[in-house]
Formats: structure tokens, C-alpha cells, sequence
């Protein structure tokens, strides 16, 4: 298991600076606790564009503006509406709307426990850290989290978030509760509609090769290794535009479009690959200004010296 790094000034800093989304009780029968909700995911690291007037350098403001008049409308003026078919809606009020808002009751109320391998994985969805809300209860929240890790069982329940209910899943994670709310049935697409039930019965030499490259290619999942390389090409670009650097656009290089002997790939991938791959790779480098990779070369023996 590899060791947690040392917290840092910078990390502390944060940990007090991040506010909670949600604030309210955790409940397991009798037992409660009160406890906070923080996103476990950051996206203020990505990179977000203005819309900009080229020839004032300004930004440009949106308007609200009515489809069939043209005029501008006020934002205050507006009401919801639902369409029911085209160009016909049914408008409602915002006490209306208010009328049906599930009541934020603050209180994650535990239903049952599951196994984790028993929610199908397109279920998950965001992911939020469940942290104790000042030291009032924390002995009940660590029971809690204490009695879920020893039966490895996943807790769930119900929050009330943006006026929204959400089924959530609640797990140990660390030193506290990982909870993730969970999609619903009527949420999810059925894949009959996009894969093809139809699939040819796969060769049984082509299949042990690809055995075997899986094999080969096996590995730890580590995210570090895993980067989003749009978004460092628009930072770097960025970068460049911001000191006045002149973007050139790089050819593409050119696909070669041929039929594909599928055993003869499925053998050159496990060797390495190589051959017509590499000259397509360093094209791709060399359209793009940079180096291409060289092969590597076998160490040179040492002479023996003469005695």
C-alpha cells in the first residue's frame, strides 16, 4: 500500500478554505450525526473562454430576446414553461413550481446496505466527501464508518440536493465516507439500442494473440499517468499567444487508407509493433515540429585491451 503524502501548508490552507455543499444529519436507525458535503472533484483547473468583440477587445453580454417579436425581454419578466407540443407550452408561476420542491429535510437517512460489486458501474455518479460537522456526534460517525468497513458493505440512502432527491451510495474511504450519488433506472439509455447483438464469433488464433498483447500491456491503474492533453495544449497555447508568438497551423498527416490484414497486425502489435506504424508516428512528429523518436541502438561491447 503506498504511503500518504505529508500534508503540506498549502493543502491545510485549502482544506480550511473549501466550504461544504450541503450541511445537515446522518441517520442510521436511531443513531445520528451531524455531517457535511464536499465535491470530491475539481473543475476550476480547466481552461474557460469569454466571448470577446475582436474589433473593442470587449466582452460580449448576452441577451434574453423573444423568438417571434425580436425584442429584448427582461430576465425578471420571464416564467417556465413546458412544451407539450410544438410551439405550444404550459407556463407556470414560480409559486407553483415552489408548491412541489421536496422539502430539504437535512437528513441522509440510511436505508439499507449493499454490496458494492451489486451496483452496475454506469450507476455511479458524482463522487462527494462526507465529513463530521464539528466535533458534536463524531463518535456516532465513526461507529458508523468503523461498522460499514468491517461487513464491506455500501450504505443507501436518500439527499435532498438543489431541490432535487438523489439516491446516494455511502462507502468507507480513508479516514471518513465516501458518498456518490447514484443515477436512476429511467436515467440510464438501454445498449440494445446501440450495440449490435450480431457480433461475428471471433477466430481462436486472432483471439489467444490478443490474449496474449492484453497480457503484455497488464498494469496497475495509476491516474497520475493519465493527463487530459487538450487542456495542456490550450494552456500551452495560451501561454504562447499571451507572450505574442505567431500560430502556425501544422499539417495533418496524411491516413493511409488500406485494407488491414487483422492476424498480421494482431502478431506485429505483439512483437512490438514497428514497420509501416513507426514511419506513420514520425511523419505525424515531424508535421507537428518536433523530433522524431530514434530507434534504439544495442550497447557497444568494450574492447578488450590488448595485454
Amino acid at each position: 500500500m503506498a504511503k500518504a503524502k505529508r500534508k503540506t501548508h498549502n493543502d491545510r490552507s485549502q482544506k480550511r478554505a473549501m466550504r461544504p455543499t450541503w450541511e445537515g444529519h446522518l441517520k442510521l436507525s436511531l443513531v445520528t450525526c451531524p455531517v457535511a458535503l464536499y465535491t470530491a472533484t475539481e473543475r476550476a483547473a480547466d481552461v474557460h473562454f469569454n466571448l470577446i468583440n475582436p474589433k473593442t477587445n470587449n466582452r460580449i453580454r448576452m441577451q434574453t430576446v423573444d423568438a417571434g417579436t425580436g425584442k429584448v425581454v427582461e430576465r425578471s419578466d420571464l416564467v417556465k414553461g413546458f412544451a407539450v407540443s410544438k410551439n405550444k407550452y404550459v407556463l407556470f408561476e414560480p409559486e407553483e413550481l415552489d408548491a412541489v420542491k421536496l422539502e430539504s429535510t437535512r437528513v441522509i437517512d440510511i436505508e439499507e446496505f449493499v454490496d458494492a460489486s451489486s451496483i452496475d458501474r454506469i450507476y455511479w455518479d458524482e463522487p462527494y466527501y462526507l465529513a463530521p460537522a464539528g466535533n458534536t456526534g463524531i463518535e456516532a460517525y465513526a461507529v458508523i464508518r468503523a461498522a460499514m468497513e468491517k461487513q464491506e458493505k455500501v450504505a443507501l440512502g436518500r439527499v435532498v440536493m438543489h431541490q432535487r432527491e438523489r439516491i446516494c451510495a455511502l462507502e468507507p474511504r480513508d479516514s471518513g465516507i465516501l458518498l456518490t450519488t447514484l443515477r436512476t433506472h429511467d436515467e440510464i439509455r438501454s445498449a440494445d439500442d446501440v450495440f449490435d447483438s450480431r457480433l461475428p464469433k471471433p477466430d481462436s488464433r486472432m483471439l489467444e494473440v490478443a490474449e496474449k498483447i492484453i497480457a503484455q500491456q497488464e498494469a496497475e491503474f495509476d491516474p497520475s499517468e493519465f493527463k487530459d492533453r487538450y487542456e495542456d495544449a490550450l494552456r500551452d497555447l495560451i501561454k504562447r499567444k499571451a507572450k505574442g508568438e505567431q500560430i502556425v497551423k501544422s499539417e495533418e498527416p496524411e491516413e493511409e487508407d488500406k485494407v488491414v490484414d487483422l492476424m498480421d497486425a494482431l502478431r506485429r502489435s505483439l512483437k512490438g509493433g514497428g514497420g509501416p506504424s513507426r514511419d506513420r508516428a514520425d511523419r505525424f512528429l515531424k508535421a507537428h515540429d518536433q523530433k522524431p523518436r530514434a530507434a534504439p541502438r544495442k550497447k557497444a561491447r568494450p574492447r578488450k585491451r590488448a595485454a
